[in-house]
């Protein structure tokens, strides 16, 4: 398998994290998609990553359904239930994770532009989203019952991925305030070696 993608995406460290912790062997291919070269449109026409090539005539995009793809292959450990409805509600919590790190990518990419040409409102409205989104995964952590449970599932390891790509960038920094179920879960996670694997590089 060839996973595409950038070291510095949450989702692709959330399906390199996914695949470690399953032992399955892959080939890393750092591409970003944000260059006028870049190849990831060859796997994905989105153009966005990560993309995961599993045959000549066969690749996967989108982290959710990549993510789905690899629980199908039946390698332990299982990273979600198999009762439908609460293999569910881990995808929604997976989704909410993925959408909050949707909105800190577009916010940094509004940050990265001229001052004079940043939309306000795009940054406020993305701000919202995150605050928002975050407030629901503490609700959901403090639970204990699907995220941050004693059972490690695809929902766990988004929202630490999400988390890690926030603490990176510096998106929020003072995400943490009031929010000790997330900084408890993502304490935990990142003492796994999948997640010290995974570190995005500093340069």
């Amino acid at each position: 398998m060839k996973l595409i993608g950038s070291y510095t995406s949450p989702f692709v460290r959330k399906i390199s994290v996914i695949m470690l912790e399953k032992g399955i062997t892959f080939e890393f291919i750092n591409e970003s998609p944000w260059t006028e070269e870049s190849h990831v449109p060859q796997y994905n026409p989105l153009g966005k990553v990560p993309a995961l090539v599993t045959g000549p005539e066969e690749t996967w995009y989108d982290s959710h359904i990549i993510a789905a793809y690899l629980e199908q292959l039946d390698i332990a450990p299982a990273l979600m239930p198999r009762e439908k409805l609460a293999a569910l509600k881990v995808q929604q919590l997976e989704a909410l994770a993925d959408g909050i790190g949707d909105a800190a990518v577009i916010l940094l990419r509004e940050q990265m532009r001229p001052p004079e040409q940043q939309m306000e409102s795009q940054l406020l409205r993305q701000r919202e989203k995150i605050q928002r989104g975050l407030d629901a995964l503490e609700k959901e952590a403090a639970k204990g019952t699907v995220l941050n449970s004693d059972r490690l599932n695809v929902a766990d390891i988004a929202t630490a991925c999400l988390i890690g790509f926030i603490n990176f960038r510096r998106i929020l920094p003072n995400w943490c305030v009031e929010r000790p179920a997330l900084v408890k879960l993502a304490e935990k996670m990142f003492e796994r070696e999948s997640f010290a694997r995974t570190v995005p590089p500093t340069s």
